[in-house]
């Protein structure tokens, strides 16, 4: 967890998209999550985190459904949705972290 805690702990947003290889709609998010980080660069961080690989983590942040997106800025949660979500919906949601 302490390792989670330096990954969240940064002055740009950063993304988690908590997804499992078996999920169809963990897959189409994708390449929609490519498109917004080229769309940021450096400005954010996209993270990919694979619930079968990082069990605990993804029962302490209670992931129930994928793909699930949390964004945190400076180690606080400011965002959370569940299921999919449209690159355009991704990108005005992160700029007001920026």
């Amino acid at each position: 967890m302490s390792k989670f805690g330096e990954l969240i702990d940064a002055d740009v947003p950063v993304l988690l998209d908590f997804f499992a290889e078996w999920s169809d709609a963990s897959k189409a998010m994708h390449p929609i999550l490519k498109d917004v980080a080229l769309a940021f660069g450096n400005q954010a961080k996209i993270i990919k985190i694979d619930i079968d690989k990082n069990k605990v983590l993804s029962e302490a942040l209670r992931v129930k459904g994928l793909p699930t997106l949390i964004i945190y800025k400076n180690g606080e949660m400011k965002w959370r949705h569940s299921g999919d979500q449209e690159a355009n919906d991704l990108i005005t949601i992160l700029k007001q972290y920026i």
